[in-house]
């Protein structure tokens, strides 16, 4: 048994969306996605209702063996969602977001917890810097909002969704 203390990274940020939570929490889905996120297409959804809800589980690309994502808890009354990502050999992850009403729309608080699994998993949390979590929630916020404002995704050269 090999027992050792965690590399890890924890990263926070919080989002200004244009919509309130009732609008904004159902598009937090690995399904629904794909509406805002161009490019966004997971391997695979497991779903008794086709959207996200508890113990809903997705697979995406990731890694050399790809990423398995479980939520957690999905509760549409507190606007509160977590999941967990595990990209075998690279990094164990949790997700919590959790939205509140503002008078402009929905505050989206955004954590992302990433443990190291092994050598790739510890240049990946090296790299997972505050500069780089801000730029990617930036992002994730930009094309949110542009789709809250216009209802289709916003189109960006060389999509990806790293984290």
């Amino acid at each position: 048994m090999q027992i050792s203390k965690p590399i890890r990274a924890t990263r926070t940020y919080t989002q200004r969306l244009i919509a309130g939570p009732d609008a904004v929490f159902p598009l937090l889905c690995p399904v629904r996605e794909a509406e805002w996120i161009d490019g966004w297409d997971p391997a695979r959804v497991v779903s008794t209702s086709g959207v996200a809800e508890a113990d809903c589980v997705f697979t995406t690309a990731a890694g050399p063996l790809g990423a398995v994502w479980y939520i957690t808890r999905h509760e549409r009354a507190t606007g509160f969602v977590e999941m967990l990502k595990i990209t075998p050999l690279v990094t164990a992850c949790r997700l919590t977001i959790q939205l509140r009403a503002t008078a402009t729309g929905s505050d989206a608080e955004i954590s992302y917890t990433h443990t190291s699994l092994g050598p790739s998993g510890d240049a990946f949390v090296a790299a997972f810097s505050e500069d780089f979590y801000r730029q990617f929630m930036q992002d994730w916020e930009s094309r949110l909002n542009h789709f809250l404002a216009h209802g289709t995704a916003l189109k960006v050269a060389g999509d990806s969704n790293p984290a």
